[in-house]
């Protein structure tokens, strides 16, 4: 008796069990029955499951990823089932990190997401319940970048946790200890940097929602090809979006005033991404800068009010608001009259309806752009941002919205979603070769969103393009991230700077990882 005799004669062909994969999915319950099935055919049949995430990609995309993934990492040692990804122990491997990635069977990884789970969407310190973060997300690098699945490695960092309710679960499959010093911790991710280089030299490394992301961005961004994406993946994904609305709103660069509820790390690097666009459009740094105004939970972010402002709000903080202080956001409003108000503050429906319908007076089109993730802490949903602006918003969320109907026209809504951005700068960081994952080549993922859209997709009002178009996006990105790798000279596949874009785009599109070339 062969093995070949324990299944039946006849599964049939890809198409067969792609919708045979199909109609068992759509017969779960609930998304999270669905997330679970999806992970479980990710791991038993990559290329069937890729293949069903790219055809059904808009369908499939928030149950892998958000909003689903946030209630799957919330109970995620409930329904662990078998391994994927690699844990490191902050307590078990700290000394022995080398020697445990020589050992790790993947001879090749080319791209890895790595968190703490300290800060994963808007949901805190979950510990290794973050693992979705990273499995999501390199789903993403292979679906719409075309990354290898092979070649991708998701880690997550147990530094322990100091949230008491996961200590007391019994399911928790984390260390029920507090995190320790920040200089250990420091000293342990220095040993892990040099660990994934050592043992993949030309790793490219994602850092995914950590809680003092501007240190790991700042120390190992000029060593390694490190990027951010809390930071500069947010930052460029909403600086397209904006440069869209901007195009839409029939205002200049220099009459907008930019508004923002939150000055987290995320906000910030939002903000700074969309100063060099301005800048790239005529601006001074200091023009730029002064068209934006930050507010926190103390209110407005001012060099005056009193407080020791992180070194990451100083950049924005006013010093022109004579003495005044401004405690709450529609005070701030009201003050600037903004034309664009931009949310990532975690606080659900902060942008209440007078503030929207004051935003209407300040602009024809104005620009909202509620980003808190999940849905459930969006500062306001599209229908109270088309209503209260009476169809004129021009809108972007972190989170889907479903369309909705206003005075008999069907409105969609957009999503400021990172995918349209890490893939593609993964993926140009990884064929490029390059040493460092610059700010050029960050800003030149965000600026080629706008310039790969459709002209009917602009017409329609859309400030993204449809994600059904995700390859054809991330391909685009990519090559707009080479070009910009080659520019600043961080590039060790120098052969490529000898081809045309379209040659390039060529390419591109054969080093991509294709599930439907794929016998699985």
């Amino acid at each position: 008796m062969t093995l070949a005799a324990s299944s039946p004669p006849n599964v049939g062909n890809a198409d067969v069990q792609e919708r045979r994969c199909l109609s068992q999915l759509r017969s779960a319950e609930s998304d999270l029955e669905k997330f679970i099935y999806l992970s479980s055919l990710r791991l038993r049949q990559p290329h069937l499951y890729y293949r069903l995430l790219v055809k059904h990609f808009v369908e499939l995309a928030p149950l892998q990823y958000t909003p689903t993934v946030g209630e799957a990492c919330l109970r995620w040692s409930e329904i662990y089932r078998q391994p994927e990804g690699l844990y490191i122990s902050y307590e078990r491997d700290r000394g022995s990190l080398r020697k445990l990635l020589q050992n790790w069977p993947q001879e090749k990884v080319a791209i890895t997401v790595v968190t703490d789970g300290s800060r994963i969407l808007g949901l805190g310190d979950i510990g290794v319940n973050g693992m979705g973060i990273p499995i999501g997300k390199l789903a993403l690098y292979v679906a719409c970048g075309g990354v290898d699945p092979r070649h991708v490695l998701p880690i997550t960092v147990d530094l322990g946790t100091n949230n008491e309710d996961l200590r007391a679960n019994e399911m928790y499959m984390g260390s029920r200890n507090p995190k320790p010093p920040r200089h250990d911790e420091e000293a342990f991710l220095d040993e892990l940097m040099e660990a994934l280089t050592g043992r993949w030299p030309g790793i490219v490394v994602q850092f995914e929602d950590w809680k003092n992301p501007w240190y790991t961005l700042e120390k190992y961004g000029p060593k390694y090809a490190m990027f951010n994406d809390d930071i500069q993946g947010t930052g460029a994904v909403i600086m397209a979006g904006i440069i869209t609305a901007v195009r839409l709103s029939g205002l200049s660069v220099r009459d907008h005033r930019a508004v923002f509820f939150g000055a987290g790390s995320a906000a910030v690097g939002v903000a700074k991404q969309i100063v060099q666009y301005f800048m790239a459009q005529g601006l001074s740094e200091d023009e730029a800068r002064g068209l934006f105004w930050l507010v926190d939970r103390h209110g407005l972010v001012t060099k005056d009010r009193g407080d020791d402002l992180p070194d990451h709000k100083r950049y924005f903080a006013r010093d022109d608001n004579g003495g005044q202080q401004f405690a709450r956001l529609e005070e701030t409003a009201k003050h600037v009259k903004p034309t664009i108000l931009v949310g990532l503050s975690g606080v659900h429906n902060a942008f209440h309806e007078d503030l929207l319908h004051n935003m209407s007076s300040w602009s024809k089109r104005p620009i909202i752009f509620p980003l808190s993730n999940p849905t459930s802490a969006s500062e306001c949903t599209f229908e109270q941002a088309i209503n209260a602006t009476e169809g004129r918003a021009l809108f972007a969320a972190g989170s889907p919205f479903a369309a909705i109907k206003y005075h008999g026209d069907e409105y969609h809504p957009a999503q400021g979603n990172n995918m349209y951005v890490f893939p593609g700068l993964g993926q140009g960081a990884i064929l490029s070769q390059s040493k460092h994952v610059t700010q050029n080549m960050v800003y030149a993922a965000g600026a080629a969103i706008p310039d790969v859209m459709l002209k009917e997709e602009v017409k329609a009002g859309l400030l993204y393009p449809e994600l059904d178009r995700k390859r054809e996006v991330g391909r685009f990105v990519t090559m707009r991230v080479i070009r910009a790798a080659q520019k600043d000279e961080v590039d060790r596949a120098t052969d490529l700077r000898r081809m045309s874009d379209d040659e390039l785009l060529d390419w591109i599109s054969k080093k991509m990882y294709d599930p439907f070339r794929v016998d699985d």
